[in-house]
């Protein structure tokens, strides 16, 4: 009965109404499908597609960088996305039980838990910048436009004249569209930069010096960490009604900015510029770099949360489907989002008389110097300041349910009790809670230089290494073979010649090149005119490697404590398919698995020797309590031995 309950529970059952059942009653699945997949596209449509795609696209080439981004996304970001959503739904496990395939690479598993803490740690303190930027255009006049205010500094230089004191809002309004103000000086520091870097951060001189803490940045994560712990407080089940607005209502912010931006003065130059195609830059090396590490880094593989989403789905879901669908969309959404960003840089050029290189930029300095800077220009200015970062708020709190969810169904699937999974929401409330004590730190006066440490490092060349270790235990330890199998078990269809090919051969290699031409091309991080400290390095090395370190470590521990008198039989066996791998219901365990499994085993005596076994211990419990059977007329039977 208590079963029954929580089974309800998972789903969202009211009281008294008939329980919509999910396939895994015990785990719960998506309410349907177009929940997954909208999660899964705010998963891997985040700040990225907006603050760095555009930047990357003009800096290599402009069109000609579309070449090579599109060839990458064949042959190597499509293909690991299968692989990782046909890797977690076949098990319904996260990305610490999925390693039963291999129990010697769940090290791999462990890798890809701290990558999530790292990122979900710096992502949401992005998140509460943004919130922080969303709060103060609440306002009839944007507070970073001019140069008249405590923070600002001599050398600042607005592109619009001061307000007289006793000038209306109308008055200002006029201003700002109509007048301009460019002083010609060796440096130019905007409004909008001073206000970034002397108002919301308060940055120190260093990354050794913390300062204090930025109150309202502060105050902002913690709101920031309360709405993704309300969104994830019932799982699955809550964050899948969420994303119906998280994930599609950016695009709607895009398309509204769009519109607005292609009718600015100015706006065809800059998509002209972020368009032209440079083709003599195909032959370049860094531009396929680039491209490769662009795909690789978008979509989120190696992060876990593809493992994770993916758990949740119904065995037989089409997940081949959903995997060009996600991709495709993700891919799309960068090209989109560069109209948007050049329409208005270049306007932004225009209205300066300089070249749109001098105002392009990416990351942070994008998000929160630049488009900010670009705002002030229009006319009614507040509001496309509230879309925009309402938009990235709604962008990066897609990616941030995956990243808790990551970090939480590893959590729970480890431990795997019945009391761990009712209380599911105390887990997400204490790995909230730790990520935003742990968050506290990048609200200091330093905290951007270690939230661009962490950036540069945390999730780097670690992630190429988890992934092409996945590829290799999958594809040539498991064996590719069963892995095929597998999946035509699960999708009722094998994967296409195409995908089989570049699991084994084409990804791999091409998560190889990327790997080596990061070390290759690998240049110090620098913040602005800042270069950070030998020792700050060896930090982000550190932590770079602290994911990576996982795998031999588990790999060791495994072999050691697996059965066998030598150490290649512990290392066979440590290798070998844990007895549970496999599907997570006993309905889906045909074939080669439907001899495996605990709820088969256990199954089987109770079918098979009932009558022997059954009888036996009948007898002995006759013997030591004399048992009596109550007959239909009151009276009682004494079985006998023979009965």
């Amino acid at each position: 009965m208590e079963e029954k309950q929580f089974s309800g529970i998972l789903n969202g059952a009211v009281p008294g109404e008939p329980v919509k059942k999910d396939e895994n009653s015990r785990r719960g699945n998506w309410g349907n499908q177009i929940e997954f997949v909208l999660t899964s596209v705010g998963y891997a449509v985040g700040l990225g597609n907006v603050w760095r795609f555009p930047y990357l696209c003009y800096r290599n080439g402009g069109g000609a960088f579309m070449f090579p981004y599109f060839i990458m996304l064949v042959f190597c970001g499509i293909p690991l996305f299968f692989l990782e959503l046909s890797f977690g739904q076949f098990t319904s496990l996260g990305c610490l039980g999925v390693w039963k395939v291999s129990p010697m690479f769940k090290g791999v598993g462990y890798g890809m838990m701290v990558v999530s803490t790292y990122i979900g740690i710096y992502y949401n303190v992005v998140i509460c910048i943004a919130f922080y930027y969303f709060f103060m255009s609440m306002t009839n006049l944007l507070p970073w436009t001019y140069c008249n205010n405590p923070w600002n500094t001599p050398d600042c230089s607005g592109v619009m004249s001061t307000p007289r004191a006793n000038a209306t809002f109308a008055n200002m309004s006029a201003v700002v569209s109509g007048v301009t103000e460019i002083v010609n000086r060796t440096k130019r520091t905007s409004p909008s930069e001073e206000y970034w870097r002397n108002y919301v951060l308060n940055i120190s001189d260093g990354i050794g010096n913390f300062g204090e803490v930025r109150l309202p940045i502060l105050g902002c994560l913690a709101v920031s960490w309360v709405v993704v712990f309300l969104c994830l407080i019932r799982g699955v089940k809550s964050s899948g009604k969420v994303v119906y607005f998280t994930a599609t209502f950016p695009y709607v912010v895009l398309t509204i900015l769009f519109i607005r931006g292609i009718t600015l003065e100015g706006a065809v130059s800059g998509i002209k510029y972020y368009l032209t195609p440079q083709w003599e830059k195909i032959l370049d090396a860094k531009v396929w770099g680039d491209a490769a590490s662009q795909i690789f880094y978008s979509l989120g593989c190696a992060w876990g949360g593809l493992i994770t989403m993916a758990s949740y789905n119904k065995f037989h879901n089409n997940c081949f489907r959903d995997s060009i669908i996600i991709s495709v969309t993700n891919c799309a959404t960068s090209v989109y989002a560069g109209f948007v960003i050049f329409s208005i840089l270049g306007f932004m050029a225009n209205h300066l008389g300089v070249d749109v290189s001098e105002v392009a930029d990416h990351g942070p300095g994008l998000a929160f110097v630049a488009y900010p800077e670009a705002l002030t220009l229009l006319p009614i200015s507040p509001l496309w300041s509230l879309l925009f970062f309402f938009m990235l708020i709604l962008l990066g709190l897609g990616t941030q349910f995956c990243l808790l969810e990551t970090l939480v169904t590893a959590v729970v699937d480890e431990i795997g009790t019945d009391w761990i999974i009712k209380n599911k929401t105390y887990v997400t409330l204490g790995v909230a809670i730790i990520g935003f004590l742990l968050g506290v730190p990048l609200t200091t006066q330093a905290g951007i230089y270690w939230l661009l440490l962490m950036d540069n490092y945390a999730a780097s060349f670690s992630l190429v290494v988890i992934s092409c270790i996945m590829c290799i235990c999958i594809m040539y330890v498991y064996g590719h073979k069963k892995y095929f199998k597998d999946v035509e078990m699960m999708l009722g269809f094998p994967p296409p010649v195409f995908f089989r090919i570049c699991w084994r051969f084409v990804s791999p290699f091409i998560i190889t090149s990327i790997l080596i031409f990061t070390v290759i091309q690998y240049k110090p991080i620098t913040y602005n005119d800042y270069v950070y400290p030998r020792w700050s390095l060896i930090i982000g090395f550190a932590m770079a490697l602290s994911s990576v370190i996982c795998i031999p470590i588990y790999a060791l521990f495994k072999i050691a404590v697996s059965e066998g008198s030598t150490f290649l039989e512990r290392l066979k066996n440590s290798v070998k398919p844990d007895p549970d791998w496999g599907p997570a219901l006993q309905e889906h365990r045909k074939g080669r698995y439907a001899a495996t499994g605990p709820e088969s085993v256990e199954v089987c005596p109770l079918n098979e020797d009932l009558k022997d076994e059954g009888k036996e211990k009948l007898k002995e419990k006759e013997d030591e309590i004399g048992l009596t059977i109550p007959g239909s007329n009151g009276s009682t039977l004494n079985p006998s031995p023979s009965a």
